[in-house]
Formats: C-alpha cells, sequence, structure tokens
C-alpha cells in the first residue's frame, strides 16, 4: 500500500496545531524539502564524478596493459614511431618557413625529413616513379617516423594496395599573392639562397607590366596551381580551368588531408599541428614566433600589384575557379580552428581533451 507521507504530515498539523503555526511549519517543511534535494542532487555529481575516475583509471589500465602486450608479442615500431607525414608543398604558399620547422625540431623530436627532390621540379611522377615512392615511403623503417616534403602533386596511396596510408598537410594561399611572390622570385629570388642565379634573372619587368602587356608569366593560366597540387595524378587535372578538377581538389582536401592551412594564418596552423602531432610538432609554435629560420624566406624585390592589374586577373574563369579553391580551404581551416583553439587576452590556446571514455566493460580484474 502507497503511502503519501506530505498527505499525512499536512493532516497531522490540522489536527496538532492552531492555525496561525500551520503556515511556519509549512514553510519549515518546504526549506527542509529543498535542503534535502539539493544533498540528492550533490550526492548524484559525486557519484558521476567517482564513475568518471573510475572509467579514467579502467582506460589507463587497459592502454598499459595492451602497451606490455605489444612489447611482448610485436618488436616492431610503436604507432607514433611509424608515422609519416607527407607536405606536397606548393611553391611560394611560405612552405620553406614552414618546413624550416620540421628540420629545426628533427633532431630533439626524433624522426626523420626528407626532401623529395624532382627533376626539373616535376610535380607529376612517372607510374613506375609512383610504384617507387609508395613502397619507399611504407617500408622504409629506418626512416621512420619520417616527414616527406617537396612540390609533388597529391599521391593516393590506396590505389597501390599498401597498408598504412601517410597523413598528409598542406599551406595554400591566395592565388594572385603566391602569383606575385612566384613571378618576383623567379627574377630576383630570396634571401634564403640570395647567391643563386634565377631562372629570369636580368628581367626587370614589374609584375604590373608584365599583365599590362599581356605577359606570359603573369597569364591567368599561371594561377593554375593549387587545384592540380591537390587534385593529384589524372591527367584531368593538369587541364586549365577544368571543374571536375576542382572538385576532386575540394574532395581530396576534406577527406584525405588532415590539415590544410593558409599562408596568412601560419602561425595557427603550426600550433593546430603540434596540438594534433606532438610527435613530431613538440615546441614548434614557441620556435616559430621566436626563431630566427622560420621568418628568413623573404622574397626580394617584391612590389605589389596594383588594382588594375588585379581586376584584370579577377576577370578570367580561372582565378574564379582557383579562388573558389582558396576559399574553400580557408573555410574549412577555420572551422577547424574553430573548435580546436580560443582566444583570451588576445592570445590564442588550444582546448584541452574534450571527452572521456565510460561504462568500460568487461571490467579489468
Amino acid at each position: 500500500m502507497h503511502i503519501n507521507c506530505p498527505v499525512i504530515f499536512m493532516g497531522l498539523l490540522r489536527i496538532m496545531m492552531p492555525p496561525k503555526f500551520q503556515l511556519l511549519a509549512v514553510l519549515a517543511f518546504g526549506v527542509a524539502v529543498l535542503l534535502i534535494e539539493n544533498q540528492i542532487r550533490k550526492l548524484e555529481e559525486s557519484r558521476e564524478k567517482l564513475e568518471r575516475t573510475i572509467a579514467r583509471h579502467e582506460v589507463r589500465e587497459v592502454e598499459q596493459r595492451q602497451t606490455h602486450d605489444v612489447v611482448k608479442d610485436w618488436p616492431a615500431l610503436a604507432e607514433s614511431d611509424d608515422q609519416v607525414i607527407i607536405y606536397n608543398r606548393v611553391p611560394k604558399t611560405a612552405s620553406t618557413s614552414f618546413t624550416n620547422i620540421a628540420y629545426d625540431l628533427c633532431g630533439k623530436n626524433r624522426f626523420h625529413v626528407l626532401h623529395i627532390n624532382t627533376t626539373k621540379n616535376n610535380p607529376v611522377m612517372s607510374l613506375q616513379d609512383q610504384v617507387r615512392f609508395v613502397k619507399n615511403v611504407t617500408t622504409w623503417k629506418e626512416m621512420k617516423p619520417g616527414f616527406y616534403h617537396g612540390h609533388v602533386a597529391y599521391l593516393d596511396f590506396s590505389k597501390f594496395g599498401v597498408r598504412g596510408k601517410p597523413i598528409y598537410v598542406n599551406v595554400v594561399r591566395d592565388p594572385i599573392e603566391r602569383l606575385v611572390s612566384y613571378y618576383y622570385f623567379l627574377r630576383f629570388g630570396d634571401d634564403y639562397r640570395p647567391g643563386l642565379r634565377r631562372r629570369k634573372q636580368g628581367d626587370k619587368k614589374t609584375f604590373d607590366e608584365c599583365v599590362s602587356s599581356g605577359g606570359s608569366d603573369c597569364a591567368p593560366e599561371k594561377l593554375w596551381l593549387q587545384i592540380p597540387f591537390f587534385c593529384g595524378h589524372y591527367s584531368e587535372c593538369w587541364n586549365v580551368g577544368s571543374r571536375w578538377a576542382l572538385e576532386q581538389a575540394k574532395y581530396n582536401l576534406v577527406n584525405e588531408y588532415l590539415l590544410v592551412g593558409v599562408t596568412e594564418e601560419l602561425e595557427d596552423f603550426i600550433m593546430m599541428l603540434e596540438a594534433a602531432l606532438p610527435r613530431f610538432f613538440r615546441g614548434a609554435t614557441e620556435l616559430y614566433r621566436t626563431g630566427k629560420k622560420s621568418h628568413l624566406r623573404k622574397t626580394s624585390e617584391k612590389k605589389p600589384p596594383t588594382k588594375e592589374s588585379i581586376t584584370k586577373l579577377q576577370q578570367s574563369d580561372i582565378w574564379k575557379m582557383e579562388n573558389e579553391f582558396y576559399e574553400f580551404a580557408l573555410e574549412q581551416f577555420q572551422f577547424v580552428r574553430a573548435h580546436g583553439v580560443r582566444e583570451k587576452d588576445g592570445e590564442l590556446y588550444v582546448l584541452a581533451q574534450n571527452f572521456f571514455y565510460e561504462k568500460i566493460y568487461p571490467k579489468v580484474n
């Protein structure tokens, strides 16, 4: 039989107390109920905290047992030491600045850095070279963990039937800014290797003069580079103005790259890589902010283009497509950053882990 305690209590009040005291008794009873409910809520919160603590402890025990089993039964590389990163760097996107970070950190963080030097800087490998490269990256244990970088188009490792795919990262830049930087780089070089003779050395024509005269080095077709680098080793990727190539480049950026940053926000890109891949990039953010090499490479004699030159290039369909890809990459990067970092007192900081495991079964003995 169900007994309604509050009803009985109120009945007793009417029998045992004068009316003038009944209101005070009801208020006191209500306060007591609220205090009891508050205590129950605190007990529930304490129970949830205890469950989370127990869950974390169980996870650590499982991880320790698995690590012990791996070391005992599989004398191979640890998972983090088996990683390979490929940075198929697009020319004139601050790629040398970023690569210098890897070179500065490789000794301290104990990984290898390898430059992919292709003949005449051809970004498209022959089929036989693709096979050789894939085999090298996946089986060259002495070079693991490894950071490969070079001006090479994206290569889909899944086509070659290998186990384990590398981690792809990259950086993109505003298309016109990238072309202007490359134009002056071919003529005047940079302060990274100032004594090196460049292909167009001696040509003093400015970028604006090139655009106004319809020169080939500043033609809209020269903008077509970031899309094919992300599109890859398909013939259609290198057909200037291909809508299919643009869509394939977008697909690869979202599905095949861990992170794609932008030149204009390079420090944020490095900060996020350090948070995601500390095995390689621990200390990268501080090094970028304070180091000398990371800021070394600057194109010499570069003059910003006039509005007239920019407007003329922006009239082309090629610029519209390359800019669409850049804006797409920028949006993806800002989305990832918004969910990974916060700003406080004008400084960005990486968010701590925001998930945990619980209700793990079967229970650890």
